[in-house]
Parts: structure tokens; C-alpha cells; sequence
């Protein structure tokens, strides 16, 4: 070779050792660096084909990265099928591991003739790659992997060529590391803005959340009641919330750019269960409970899907309602405060009170009993249903609540409050609206009763009209009768007046009920003396036959006795009270000694005290029915 040949020959391996460190400085992409470092040795050195082979994190194999000329067919073959391996076995044994671990150029010039390229030479011979030189890349002086060049016929590979390899290796090892630098300072680059959007982001979201805690705290802190807490989550949450009750009436609404939310759908799906945060039936709205311990008192309301709320506005969700329970029990725990007081005031009007002193108490507490009022009594229909249940100790708790959210509103204060286990509302003259007439404000009471507690019924009765201080306890007596008759009598689910029960209405407003007593006591005295002695039921068999219109074969079915026992009773009675049954003034006499006696009992029998402040005698005997009676003594059928 001249020497003009020779400076030619250097020229162009600065050449190309120059085009890979332009490369490196455009920067350009790894894997096309890779393909340009194959291009340049085939282009340097008149090779058919070239690769450039990385190893893997871990150091176990070789995968081509890079060629020029190699067909695609090829270079996965190898990487998948004939993985080139670093540790030991037969794929191991090949001149690209070899490089890679003696840090030293391989050649073979005849594949076919090298047993250690055996697991490869049939795809090489199929593609026509007949000669091989592996040399390493050195980054950082250890091997990173290996630039392969490939002739298409037996070629030997002289000390002269394989020295410019080197040379190009050298050169492409340190375009690989400026390669991996760079690469590694990009990552690190995109991981520091990553980190920045996302300290940037947490900082909004930090100061999102102290706006829903300084917001939410604050109207704990000023005690701002349902409705702050719900304008404050609207602001927060950018959407209309309500606040209701489990009934579904509302406590609280809470407009977003004039929007309000219908109450009307929200009370058909109050009655769900307490739980997290969910959509509604309908998908266009969603509901969180308002918990109490254990006890649901409320749910919030907002427009939209549980989907679109975000972390915080799920945390601002749950924050408000704990808000929100707060509220509740502070007005809870103030309105108990109130009924207790109350329930003093209507204690010193049942005892007779009728002093200006008691009139001054009620006014302090916002009522004015000067104004005539009307007597309304509630109570559940079942004493061990839910309304009793639900209310915890006292059982009229819940349903108390009720009938003060009914019972609030413009106008005259109703006195509400509880007399064991019913509820007492003393309605004023003079309120406006649809509830003006107390008939009216009873019914409501009860209706919402219904809605808050599931299904569970409850009756109510509106008492006469008090002028007086003094009337309120005549009124009391005769409207918690007539509540219990009603209810003892199966007059469930409904509200009704004291004139509504007929003669039992106008016997309970006797003055006198020892006069009641002593007439029950006297007509019915014969057969109770006889049925201490006989055990034979009397008393409840003459019942029931009235109860029966004056059947014998209907009373013996109701008493599941004979027909000819009936008869039997029946004439004993008869020889016991001197009279025949077929006498219809007889029947008559009767008849008012049981109305007489149901109306005591129902009157005084159970929690109340008799107005000279002793019990009644005899009225305990009322609180079952005859045909129940009948079937506790009879034992058998006879």
C-alpha cells in the first residue's frame, strides 16, 4: 500500500470516526446511533453486514441492538431463538461472548468450520454470512458489548483491519457512554419535571384542603348550623347541596350559581339505608349519610355522579357531614334542653297549675298559653316497633324530633314535648298556612312519623280546645283516652277527634271516673266473684257474646268452645244476675259497664295517675280483650 493510499485509508476512518462524534453531539436517538455505529464499520471496511450487540442489566446475554445489512429475519432469530449467553453451556461458547469477556477481538473466517459457532452457523449460512469478527465495547474500560461485522465469503481478518475495528470500537464505546450519559441525564431531566408538576399539583392540593378545613372549621367553630355547612360545601364543591333529614324533608339547601336541588325526588329515596358516599338511584344525583353513632340523622345531597368528585372533594364530602352531625347534635342537645323544660311546664298544667307564674315560665320558652290551644296527642301504634326502638332510652325521642320539625315554622309556637310514651303538641290558634287547623298539624306529624320510620304507623288525637290554663288537664285526660281506647280497640294508623269515638268519647269526658268504676264494678261484680271461685270465665264469655251481636255459635268460635258451653255460661249468667239475656235493657246495662270499664282503663290503667293520685280500682281488668280473657282461663276446649 503507498503512501497516498495509506493517508487516503486514514482519512476515511476519520471520517467515519467523525460521523459517529457528530452523532453522539446532535444528539441522536440510542438505537440509531447503534445503526449508524453498523453502518460506518461496513462502510469503513467493505463488510456486507454489521451488528452491535449490548449486553443486558444483568450481564446475562447479548442481544443484537443495532445493524446495518443483517436481515431483520436474522437478527430475531438470534435474539429469540439463539440467545447469546455470557455465563456457560453451548450459547456461551460463541466468538460475540467470547469478545465480551476477554475484552479481546474474535475472528473466525469460516463458520462452517468452527465447531463453537455450531448453534448458529445454519441461519448464518441460510442468510450468507460466511465470516465473522467480534470485537468489544469498552465503556468506562469494562465490555458493554461487541461490534460484529459479517463477510459473505471465507474471509481472513489481518492484524492491519482488525487494529482499525479497534480502533472504530474504541470510538463507538465512548459514543455509547456519551449516548447512556445522555440518555440517563434526560431521565433524570423528565423525572425532575415530573416531580415539579408533581410538588406543584400537591400544592394546590394542600391548599384546596385548608380551604375545606379552615371553611368547614369555621362554621363549627361559629356554630353557623346546617345551612353554613351546606353553603360552605356548595362554595367548596361548586355544586347545589341539600340537607335532609331521613324522612327526606328538607333542613338545609344550598344554591351554585341560582341552581337548587328539588326536594321532591330526594324524599322517595330517603328511605336507603346509611352508607359511604354513592350515587342515587337515578345517577343524577349522589348522597352521603350524616351519622350519629350508630343512629342515621340526615343526608346530604349533590347534583352529579359520585364519579366526578376528586379526592378531596370526596374528603370535603366526608368533612361536612361530620360538620353537619355536629350541628345536629347541638341542636339535638338544645332542643332536648328545651323539652325538658317543656315537659315541666305541662307537668304543672296536668297537675292543675293555673298560675301566672306557670304562664311567665311557658312565655321564657317562646309560648304563649294565653292564646286558646288545642290538645294533640301522638303516640306509635306498636310499643315495640321501630319508633321505640330507634328512639333509644325514653322510646319517644325520635318521634319527638319529628313532630318538632313538623310543628316549626312561622307564627305562634306549638308547645311540644312528652308524657311517657307519648308525644304532646299543644297547638296554637292563629298559625298560618296549610297547618293552621290543629286536625291538619296532627296529621302531618303523623304522616312524617311514617316516612322517618320506614312504614311504622303511629295515631294521633286532637283534643278540645283550651281557653284556660285549667283546662289543659281535663283535655290531656280525655285525649290520651281516647288514644289508648282507640288503640286498644284496633283504631290504628290514623288520626282522628275525641267526638269520633261515639259513647266512648262522651264517657271519657266524665269528671268523675270512680263513678264509671263503681257502675262496671256493680254490674259485672256477681260474675266476677263467681269466676274467682268457679274459674269459669264469665265475665269474658258475656264480652264476647256482646262483642258477637248476641251470637252463641259466633262466640263459641271466637272462644274455640262448644256451642252447648256457650249456652251453658250464658244461663249461669243469667241465674247469677237475675236477668235474661233477651232483655235488651239488660244488654244495654251491660254493654255501658264494659265501655265504662274500657274507658277507665284506658284512661288511668297504665301511666297516668287518677286525679285524686291513686290508681282506679278495677281498671287493670281493661287492658286485655274478653275473647284474650277467655282463652287464658279456659285452658282447654270443652
Amino acid at each position: 500500500m503507498t503512501t497516498e493510499t495509506r493517508h487516503d485509508e486514514v482519512r476515511r476512518w476519520l471520517a467515519g470516526v467523525g460521523t459517529i462524534a457528530a452523532a453522539v453531539n446532535a444528539p441522536v436517538e440510542l438505537p440509531a446511533l447503534l445503526d449508524l455505529i453498523a453502518a460506518t464499520a461496513c462502510e469503513l471496511t467493505g463488510y456486507e453486514a454489521g451488528g452491535v450487540l449490548l449486553a443486558d442489566d444483568g450481564e446475562h446475554a447479548l442481544y443484537i441492538s443495532g445493524a446495518h445489512g443483517l436481515s431483520a429475519e436474522y437478527v430475531a432469530r438470534v435474539n429469540a431463538e439463539h440467545t447469546i449467553k455470557l455465563g456457560s453451556g453451548p450459547l456461551s461458547a460463541g466468538p460475540s461472548s467470547r469478545a465480551f469477556r476477554t475484552a479481546e477481538p474474535v475472528a473466525i473466517s469460516d463458520l462452517s468450520e468452527d465447531p463453537s459457532f455450531a448453534p448458529w452457523v445454519a441461519a448464518a449460512l441460510e442468510y450468507g454470512y460466511r465470516a465473522i469478527v467480534a470485537v468489544p465495547l469498552l465503556v468506562g474500560g469494562r465490555p458493554a458489548g461487541t461490534l460484529n461485522c459479517y463477510r459473505t465469503g471465507v474471509h481472513p481478518f489481518g492484524t492491519d483491519e482488525i487494529d482499525l475495528l479497534k480502533t472504530l470500537a474504541n470510538q463507538a464505546g465512548i459514543a455509547l457512554e456519551t449516548a447512556r450519559l445522555r440518555d440517563h441525564e434526560r431521565r433524570t431531566i423528565d423525572d425532575l419535571e415530573l416531580l415539579n408538576r408533581s410538588l406543584t399539583a400537591q400544592h394546590g392540593l394542600l391548599e384546596q384542603a385548608e380551604q375545606i378545613h379552615h371553611e368547614l372549621t369555621a362554621v363549627a367553630l361559629r356554630a353557623g348550623g346546617v345551612q353554613a355547612v351546606a353553603d360552605a360545601l356548595a362554595r367548596l364543591l361548586a355544586r347545589p347541596v341539600l340537607v335532609a333529614d331521613p324522612a327526606g324533608q328538607p333542613l338545609a339547601n344550598a344554591q351554585h350559581r341560582g341552581v337548587l336541588l328539588d326536594p321532591a325526588p330526594i324524599a322517595v329515596a330517603a328511605g336507603d339505608a346509611a352508607a359511604t358516599l354513592l350515587d342515587s338511584p337515578t345517577g343524577d344525583l349522589m348522597t352521603a349519610p350524616v351519622v350519629l353513632g350508630d343512629e342515621l340523622v340526615a343526608r346530604l345531597w349533590l347534583s352529579g355522579p359520585v364519579a366526578d368528585l376528586g379526592p378531596l372533594d370526596r374528603r370535603a364530602v366526608e368533612h361536612a357531614a361530620v360538620v353537619c352531625a355536629l350541628e345536629l347534635l347541638r341542636k339535638r342537645t338544645a332542643l332536648e334542653v328545651e323539652w325538658r323544660l317543656r315537659g315541666d311546664v305541662l307537668s304543672d298544667l296536668l297537675a292543675g297549675g293555673a298560675s301566672a307564674a306557670l304562664a311567665a315560665r311557658a312565655e321564657s320558652l317562646g309560648h304563649d298559653l294565653t292564646r286558646p290551644h288545642s290538645v294533640v296527642v301522638v303516640k306509635a301504634d306498636r310499643p315495640d316497633g321501630p319508633m321505640h326502638r330507634m328512639g333509644g332510652p325514653g322510646g319517644v325521642r325520635r318521634l319527638l324530633g319529628v313532630a318538632q320539625v313538623t310543628a316549626d315554622g312561622p307564627g305562634p309556637r306549638p308547645l311540644v314535648t312528652s308524657w311517657g310514651d307519648h308525644v304532646v303538641v299543644l297547638w296554637p290558634e292563629g298559625r298560618p298556612g296549610p297547618r293552621a287547623d290543629p286536625v291538619d298539624a296532627a296529621e302531618a306529624i303523623r304522616q312524617a312519623a311514617q316516612r322517618a320510620f320506614g312504614g311504622a304507623t303511629a295515631s294521633a288525637v286532637v283534643g278540645r280546645r283550651c281557653t284556660a290554663l285549667s283546662d289543659y288537664a281535663s283535655a290531656f285526660r280525655i285525649a290520651r283516652g281516647a288514644l289508648e281506647l282507640a288503640q286498644l280497640r284496633g283504631g290504628l294508623d290514623r288520626t282522628f277527634t275525641v267526638p269520633d269515638l261515639g259513647v266512648y268519647g262522651l264517657l271519657l269526658q266524665l269528671e268523675d271516673p270512680h263513678e264509671l268504676v263503681r257502675f262496671a264494678d256493680g254490674v259485672l261484680a256477681p260474675l266476677r266473684r263467681h269466676d274467682d271461685h268457679r274459674d269459669m270465665a264469665l265475665v269474658a264469655t258475656l264480652r264476647t257474646y256482646l262483642e258477637q251481636g248476641t251470637s252463641t255459635s259466633r262466640t263459641a268460635a271466637a272462644l274455640y268452645l262448644h256451642p252447648n258451653t256457650v249456652g251453658l255460661r250464658l244461663r249461669r249468667i243469667e241465674e247469677l244476675i237475675g236477668v235474661r239475656l233477651s232483655d235488651p235493657e239488660a244488654l244495654l246495662q251491660f254493654t255501658a259497664a264494659f265501655m265504662a270499664e274500657d274507658v277507665t282503663g284506658s284512661a288511668w290503667g297504665s301511666s297516668a295517675p287518677a286525679p285524686d293520685g291513686g290508681p282506679l280500682p278495677g281498671t287493670a281488668r281493661a287492658s286485655t280483650s274478653g275473647a284474650d280473657r277467655a282463652r287464658g282461663r279456659r285452658g282447654r276446649k270443652t
